[in-house]
């Protein structure tokens, strides 16, 4: 069975089907792991009786979990995108942190981050689902950076500030400060990164 994942012309009943499935998978994959999911399982719970379908759709698991990375990504993004759209301040760099710390809280501390469940399983053996989860941090981390130009280019971050350098620190804090908030089941140490990283994004302000 192929593994193509090239676009297909789909129905709107067919593309339901795979919307579901797909919806299915993530869901699955996110409380139980990649490994742990099984197609069988990912058929059940999207209430789809024909194995067919889902190689109809993607060809098989992998190109179905490559599918899941994309669903994620665009999950994540789009919870965040209100914020993300006008991170260019402090009071709104605080607005989004409260908004990830509430979100965990929301979810009792449990799962951690979407794509990063995924990068750490499927990173070190699967190059093509390392790439689009890269792709995917890729697409936070420039919504971060963005915000932080603007804030240089209106003059209130100073010309030394590296719009480039501070994005990535403050993502890879939040990731780190999402594992920890997973194992230790508090935002105690995601609160304590992410006001660590804006005080650090504070020392270049000009005010």
């Amino acid at each position: 069975m192929g593994t193509s994942t090239a676009p297909q012309r789909l129905t709107p009943k067919g593309q339901a089907t795979r919307d579901r499935i797909v919806a299915a998978a993530a869901k699955l994959m996110f409380e139980r792991g990649v490994a742990g999911t099984s197609t069988e399982d990912v058929l059940k719970a999207a209430g789809v009786t024909s194995p067919s379908q889902l190689y109809h759709y993607f060809g098989g698991k992998k190109p179905l979990t490559q599918a899941v990375i994309t669903y994620q990504t665009d999950y994540v993004l789009s919870v965040q995108r209100p914020l993300l759209s006008r991170l260019d301040s402090f009071e709104a760099l605080e607005a989004w942190r409260d908004a990830v710390v509430d979100v965990q809280r929301a979810g009792n501390c449990e799962g951690g981050c979407p794509i990063g469940s995924l990068s750490v399983e499927l990173s070190d053996h699967d190059p093509q689902a390392r790439a689009q989860i890269v792709a995917g941090y890729s697409q936070w981390e420039d919504a971060i950076r963005d915000g932080l130009k603007a804030m240089r280019d209106r003059g209130e971050l100073r010309a030394d500030a590296d719009p480039d350098f501070l994005a990535l620190a403050l993502l890879t804090a939040l990731q780190g400060g999402l594992l920890m908030t997973q194992a230790r089941r508090d935002t105690a140490a995601l609160e304590a990164v992410l006001d660590a990283m804006i005080d650090r994004i504070r020392c270049h302000a000009t005010a």
